[in-house]
């Protein structure tokens, strides 16, 4: 494989990009000309099976084992992106976890669990790459449709985490845009990933278009808002659900 030119490439770091819309937005970047850092809490093989994806293209993509519920990671994981390529170009936080429960059988290690990862995590995340970022970069987190409405029980933690992804982009875009970097926050709705296995007909059958998304059309909203058409959106949280919220 040929090596990019790190000097004129753009740098993308994805956190939780082993698979699903992680995964799908990686690829994408790739395709759009980044190098690609990603990282994978646990599933070496899934990392590796997506770098050797990747590999065709003319680009680079380094796998980087680091549970973004741990502080210490997150640091290591954009210390070791910058070492490798430089600054960064674009940021995307896709890290989240889901433990279900009823509100009076939610357990106190998963309620610190999902705050950890999907709140605590998100915002060190970002904080962590702030002194990396080049002017004009873009930042974009992954949220979810749950943030506007829930039609299942047992989803109050998840629900909580995910609206306050909402407020974190709206603070942070006015931190960071003096710089021209843009922040914003995707909800996607019900899409054929890991986490909804055994239940897209399910959910499909509770959308109007009567289908799940698939990773790959979140991941074209993400290659968007990182790109130059999309420098005037910042702050904003947009919905893309099939209609699901509607």
């Amino acid at each position: 494989m040929q090596k990019a030119d790190n000097s004129v490439r753009k740098t993308a770091l994805v956190f939780g990009g082993s698979r699903g819309i992680g995964a799908a937005a990686v690829e994408r970047l790739a395709k759009e000309g980044f190098n690609v850092a990603f990282t994978y809490a646990s599933s070496f093989t899934k990392a590796q099976a997506l770098v050797d994806r990747i590999a065709s293209l003319e680009v680079e993509v380094a796998a980087i084992q680091a549970d973004s519920g741990d502080p210490q990671a997150i640091r290591r994981a954009v210390a070791e992106t910058v070492a490798r390529f430089g600054s960064i170009d674009a940021v995307v936080v896709n890290a989240g976890i889901l433990r279900a429960a009823a509100v009076d059988a939610v357990s106190l290690e998963d309620l610190d669990q999902m705050l950890s990862v999907n709140v605590r995590g998100v915002f060190l995340s970002i904080q962590a790459t702030v002194p990396h970022l080049n002017d004009g970069a873009r930042v974009v987190t992954i949220g979810s449709n749950v943030a506007l409405h829930t039609r299942t029980p047992g989803f109050s933690v998840y629900q909580l985490t995910k609206t306050a992804l909402v407020g974190v982009v709206k603070g942070v875009a006015l931190d960071l845009a003096p710089r021209g970097i843009t922040v914003n926050n995707i909800q996607p709705g019900p899409t054929d990933t890991d986490m909804n296995a055994g239940l897209t007909e399910v959910l499909a059958g509770m959308s109007p278009l009567k289908r799940v998304g698939q990773p790959s059309e979140i991941a074209g909203l993400i290659a968007y808002l990182v790109g130059e058409d999309a420098g005037y959106v910042t702050g904003a949280s947009l919905t893309i659900d099939g209609g699901f919220t509607l």
